[in-house]
């Protein structure tokens, strides 16, 4: 039973930071209908790895009525930060707010493991990420496989296409931070595709990482400064568009005034009728990111722009839950990543696919270490049927 605190702290007020905490976890009112969405609940079926007993746990100690414990901050630690829970919540808690902040009040307690700081130290700074990642594509294969990093090698990078001769618009795409050389195909991939409607591609200078890592880690002072930088890099044009639902999510809280920022995968399908397909007599298998379900909501886009491609045959997996990659969960917690990505991987096995769909970069570099199908970004496989 964890140890309660002195009675005198119990009955004072709660700090003005702990204050917001209540008053977001006041909202949960212990239904428990988000139970059975969230994987970590599937995965170990125990109150603690549920949102409503993590929301129960935060308010406790937020009001000074419970003293933390190495065990619920291990719960705390275990959530994916999927929000899955947040479409089916009747009192509609804005469970990804709350968990911020309650991380960022753990971090002020006991600061993150030494290797998610240090992934998270290499995140803010892409350029040399980016040589990092350049160095494992040169040697990663000759290293012991005790060495070897999670992450599958970057593919070669790939030129940007020319621009429309007759441009109607002009869009930024922001490039993030380990997408920066996993994605350039990607990016050069969604030029080809807008070039065919007319729309130019910027890549801005002054990009980086949009600061989610930061602010999922506890530090959300560092994941704003992150965020805020891009509105610079991005002026001027009447909108950006993002290859990853997640970076949208922290993207769209940066500060007033900025261009607007949507999933590339929406401003796409508004473009279909433009564009033309070639067929592709195969199957495919789609699989549907935790954030894209849950706060982008672009999978409908996905859905119809890959349905307008003649002849393909396209399975979409079942719900199986988050494939736990979660941001920096695969590097922090690889033995329940890879547990919550087993059932992913099944049903991919069964589904008689050639090679998987998914939009999110973290679901991408996980999924592929798991099988020797090739994953890669709905984009690629629109880019290389357009007619």
């Amino acid at each position: 039973m964890p140890a309660l605190p002195d009675p005198a702290l119990r009955a004072a007020p709660p700090a003005p930071a702990d204050a917001a905490l209540v008053a977001l976890a006041d909202r949960c009112v212990q239904c428990g209908l988000c139970l059975p969405h969230c994987p970590t609940y599937r995965l170990d079926q125990t109150e603690a790895e549920s949102p409503r007993g993590r929301i129960a746990y935060i308010k406790a100690v937020a009001q000074g009525g419970l003293a933390p414990t190495l065990a619920g901050d291990l719960h705390l630690d275990h959530c994916l930060g999927c929000r899955r829970c947040e479409p089916v919540c009747p009192a509609g808690v804005s469970y990804g707010e709350l968990l911020v902040g309650a991380r960022a009040a753990q971090a002020a307690r006991h600061a993150p493991a030494p290797a998610l700081r240090a992934a998270g130290w290499l995140l803010a700074r892409p350029p040399l990420l980016g040589r990092l990642v350049d160095l494992q594509r040169a040697v990663g294969a000759w290293l012991p496989a005790a060495l070897r990093p999670r992450l599958p090698p970057a593919p070669p990078a790939v030129e940007m296409p020319a621009p429309p001769a007759v441009a109607k618009a002009e869009v930024a795409v922001f490039v993030g931070c380990i997408a920066d050389r996993y994605e350039s195909g990607t990016r050069a991939g969604l030029a080809r595709l807008l070039a065919a409607a007319g729309i130019v591609v910027a890549l801005p200078e002054g990009q980086g990482c949009c600061g989610a890592a930061a602010a999922h880690a506890g530090d959300p002072a560092t994941g704003g400064r992150l965020a805020a930088a891009h509105p610079p890099a991005l002026a001027g044009r009447a909108r950006g568009l993002c290859l990853g639902p997640r970076w949208q999510g922290s993207l769209a809280r940066r500060r007033a005034g900025a261009a607007p920022v949507e999933d590339a995968l929406a401003a796409l399908d508004r473009l279909g009728d433009q564009l033309r397909w070639r067929p592709a007599h195969r199957r495919v298998a789609l699989h549907l990111p935790c954030t894209q379900r849950s706060v982008v909501r672009s999978e409908s886009a996905l859905r119809r722009l890959l349905q307008r491609i003649p002849g393909l045959d396209l399975v979409e997996l079942p719900d199986t839950g988050c494939c736990g990659a979660a941001g920096l969960h695969q590097l922090a917690e690889p033995a329940r990543a890879d547990a919550l990505r087993a059932p992913v991987l099944q049903a991919l096995a069964e589904s008689g696919a050639t090679e998987l769909l998914s939009a999110n970069i973290g679901c991408r570099l996980h999924l592929a270490t798991g099988t020797i199908m090739p994953v890669r970004h709905p984009i690629d496989f629109l880019a290389e049927h357009l007619a």
